[in-house]
């Protein structure tokens, strides 16, 4: 009998056994997928977004630092407002190669004239600007036009027309940006001129018109040139320009970056306790199976079966269950990360991204490496020591 089939058979005649440890392994992997899944979706997130952002330091009004951070983190519309001015005095800061302006707007919320109700919009300067101006080069060859804009990748024309409406203007989405699991993947990007004259027509076709202060602007993105110092950048702006907040591109987000922090050991935790838990189920599960089959395994022994057959037919059996129990657990984990994605970000507010396949799959392969070790090592000792018994004696008892 080979050891495959003498390990189904076992597994076959002890079904309640075999359905803890097969329960454990579900358990183990489930949870430790879904535990990577959640984090690094979150960390991969901030990385995509600070990216997508372009950059070193972003300077916004005197207050409204954290807002603007959950309007770019989870996409909520906000509108903050400090003096053009600031531009200048921002760009001639030393080390700053580039400044760059942007104008936070929201769209209506539930009003005929907008066919997208509540969508964060995002004006950009494209003469200045470094971060949405070389995609749509690429992308599209041209710089936006006038009632032209693209979207974040959730961002998408109303099912039954041709382009977006908002206060009444008829604007074209020409493309979306690559997902980034944050507020930026349901943005609206357009150029100030665009942003302008949606202002103009919407005071005689909205319900209520959108409002540019003259003069104004939301925050200013600043790229700094190579080798120079971020952070001298960032304390000479507060001395220079009167009620800004610079934020540095490392300390973006910092009050999730402490949040998924603090996830993760939460996380951490109670996957350590699981896994230390079901392996000590698993290991006296194992003893209890092994003593049980002492006589089999003698007989077993009497029939010329080795030391080493018996403890691979016993690992055997483990890997099997550990095997099928992860598999299982590990396809519950994608499918209840992948299917309740928007719950998990309402939940923990946080933004979240999938994985992409080759990376899904890298973590699907570990998740089951791991479980098939920590089943396998638990049953070891057990499996061991059975084997090295005295056939004569076992077969006696």
């Amino acid at each position: 009998m080979s050891l495959f089939r003498l390990a189904t058979k076992n597994i076959e005649g002890s079904s309640f056994r075999s359905g803890v440890v097969f329960l454990c392994a579900l358990v183990v992997a489930g949870l430790s997928l879904s535990t990577v899944l959640v984090i690094r979706g979150a960390q991969d997130s901030l990385r995509l977004a600070l990216e997508r952002l372009g950059a070193d330091i972003i300077v916004v009004p005197e207050g409204e630092a954290s807002r603007v951070e959950t309007a770019l983190l989870m996409g909520k519309p906000t509108q903050t407002w400090m003096p053009q001015e600031n531009l200048s005095k921002i760009a001639s800061i030393s080390g700053v190669a580039a400044a760059s302006p942007q104008l936070f707007l929201a769209s209506l919320s539930n009003a005929s004239c907008c066919s997208a109700s509540e969508l964060f919009m995002v004006a950009f300067d494209p003469k200045t600007d470094f971060a949405i101006e070389p995609w749509l080069r690429q992308r599209l060859g041209h710089e936006l036009r006038l009632g032209e804009s693209v979207g974040g990748n959730l961002v998408f024309v109303p099912e039954g027309e041709e382009n977006i409406k908002l206060y009444g203007y008829i604007i074209s989405l020409k493309g979306n940006l690559e997902p980034t699991g944050m507020g930026l993947d349901q943005t609206l990007f357009l150029t100030f001129d665009t942003a302008r004259d949606i202002a103009r027509i919407s005071k005689t076709r909205a319900v209520k018109p959108l409002e540019i202060p003259d003069n104004k602007i939301s925050a200013v993105m600043v790229k700094m040139q190579p080798g120079a110092d971020a952070h001298k950048a960032a304390l000479d702006i507060m001395q220079t320009v009167p009620n800004v907040t610079p934020i540095e591109s490392p300390q973006l987000f910092q009050a999730y970056r402490k949040q998924i922090t603090g996830l993760l050991r939460g996380m951490m935790a109670v996957l350590g306790i699981t896994l230390v838990l079901s392996l000590v189920m698993i290991s006296l599960i194992f003893s209890m199976a092994a003593n049980e089959r002492r006589r089999e395994i003698g007989v077993l022994r009497a029939l010329g079966a080795t030391r080493v057959a018996i403890l691979q037919s016993l690992l055997s059996e483990a890997a099997m269950l550990a095997l099928g129990g992860s598999a299982v657990g590990i396809a519950l984990a994608v499918m209840t990360v992948g299917l309740f994605r928007n719950l998990i970000v309402r939940s923990l507010e946080m933004p979240f991204l999938f994985p992409s396949l080759p990376a899904l799959l890298t973590l699907i392969g570990g998740g089951l490496i791991v479980a098939m070790v920590s089943v396998t090592l638990a049953a070891l000792l057990p499996a061991y020591r059975v084997s090295r018994q005295d056939p004569a004696v076992a077969m006696r008892e």
